[in-house]
């Protein structure tokens, strides 16, 4: 995602570079070239148009134009402007209100309606939030069994409305399911309403009449981030339609340039509240304009990669793996247990994009190789015994046979393998040493 936008827009800034300094003409060329990396990364026409005019208005002033430092006030000001049309400041999910708090999500057949839905309860739920999933698309049956199979993957405090599969009243599925949610003291009401393959007036029609009846907090559409320019004309469908209150961008992950994303707020009005990035139900990100900004200029995002960390590292298994690293008592089964942790923040890749300065050096890695290489290790400590995952040192040649084959790897691997994870055991017992300083000691850094 912003891949292609990322590097035609440092092209642009190290051409800059090159200039020395500042000039209308310099301006212009730079320009062109950004308004040409936002149209092909397929941001809306009115929407790059409108970019390139307050960024050349912001840079022609004369103090940009006197500095001797134009790169970095390209990328300010191009960043600045970023941030402004995908609304500034993150959006929030309203919440307040007596009652349960009814949200309705809407959108086309195929944007990830329902997954969506399971994923923004598992996101409550982390919240404190007891949420009810109403399935609410009785025009494909195949739905309300889809919603009910993800509400049992995000588990316990997540209940589904028993939708009856032969029914075709929406309005009255909904009136019984609120009152269910109310009964069983439900603070959040999820809908997963009807999609179609294009925005239509038996469509709008139905969502209106389910709107007026069970009064939504918040109408939120679900937007397919893949279709680009398309996902701007079904939101203003959706808005002029039934009305929406804010959007969710679908299928980040994949193959979409980034037009969607940079152009939804800008043409509706209306602010993109989260992203989903991955298939798994955890992959559901809030989205924060500064930060996507950020990304697509290549500055990193250490506050997105700080959460990550903090989601997947338990604090209380944290404390007992300080305890084994000071006993250096750290065993395989740890080990695996900390790629485990790992894998749940995202690829090699993700993580390194975060960081700054790291997302070109990122590229030139062949982080594929070591994504594979993590699920090779995986691979061969769970080919190993409970016994010897937990006392690697008898692990002899026959054990190390057993094991490659068990994993699919060669003795080569693992002999590998248990090279770099007692040198591993070595430097973890270096940073515990007097208090968690003795590797700083080593490196002079100690006092």
């Amino acid at each position: 995602m912003f891949d292609s936008l990322s590097e035609k827009l440092d092209s642009v800034f190290r051409r800059v570079r090159g200039t020395g300094k500042l000039t209308e003409a310099n301006i212009e060329e730079a320009l062109r070239d950004v308004r040409l990396a936002l149209l092909e990364a397929d941001v809306h026409l009115d929407v790059a148009k409108s970019f390139i005019e307050k960024v050349k208005t912001r840079a022609m002033g004369q103090e940009v134009l006197r500095s001797l430092t134009p790169e970095q006030h390209l990328i300010k000001i191009v960043g600045e402007e970023l941030v402004a049309i995908m609304g500034g400041a993150s959006g929030s999910l309203d919440l307040s209100g007596e009652g349960p708090v009814i949200l309705m999500l809407v959108g086309l057949q195929g944007s990830g309606k329902t997954t969506t839905t399971a994923k923004l309860a598992k996101h409550l739920i982390a919240s404190g939030r007891r949420p009810y999933l109403v399935p609410l698309d009785l025009s494909r049956p195949a739905a309300i069994e889809q919603l009910k199979t993800l509400a049992g993957q995000v588990g316990d405090g997540c209940a589904v409305h028993d939708t009856p599969s032969d029914t075709k009243d929406a309005v009255a599925v909904a009136t019984a399911a609120v009152a269910a949610a109310k009964a069983g003291f439900h603070d959040t009401i999820l809908v997963d309403t009807a999609g179609r393959l294009a925005v239509d007036e038996a469509l709008m029609s139905e969502l209106t009449h389910v709107r007026d009846t069970i009064r939504p907090q918040q109408t939120l559409l679900v937007a397919d981030a893949m279709t680009g320019q398309d996902a701007v004309a079904v939101a203003t469908g959706f808005r002029d339609g039934v009305g929406i209150d804010g959007i969710i961008l679908s299928k980040m992950e994949g193959d979409a340039r980034g037009g969607a994303a940079l152009s939804l707020h800008a043409t509706t009005s209306k602010p993109v509240l989260f992203t989903g990035i991955g298939e798994k139900l955890e992959d559901l990100e809030v989205f924060h304009p500064d930060r996507v900004a950020n990304r697509i200029l290549g500055m990193g995002d250490m506050m997105s990669l700080i959460e990550k960390a903090e989601a997947a590292f338990d604090s209380k298994e944290a404390a007992k793996l300080e305890k084994k690293l000071k006993k250096n008592e750290f065993t395989l089964e740890d080990f695996r247990d900390q790629l485990r942790t790992m894998k749940k923040m995202g690829s090699v890749g993700d993580l390194m994009s975060m960081i700054p300065g790291m997302k070109k050096m990122a590229k030139k890695a062949d982080l594929a190789g070591a994504d594979s290489e993590l699920k090779k290790i995986e691979a061969i400590i769970d080919s190993m015994t409970h016994q010897e995952r937990q006392n690697h040192l008898i692990l002899n040649s026959s054990r190390r046979k057993r094991i490659a084959g068990g994993s699919g790897t060669r003795v080569s691997d693992v002999n590998r393998f248990l090279k770099q994870y007692n040198q591993t055991r070595k430097m973890m017992k270096s940073l515990t040493k007097g208090g968690g300083r003795g590797l700083l000691a080593q490196l002079g850094g100690g006092r």
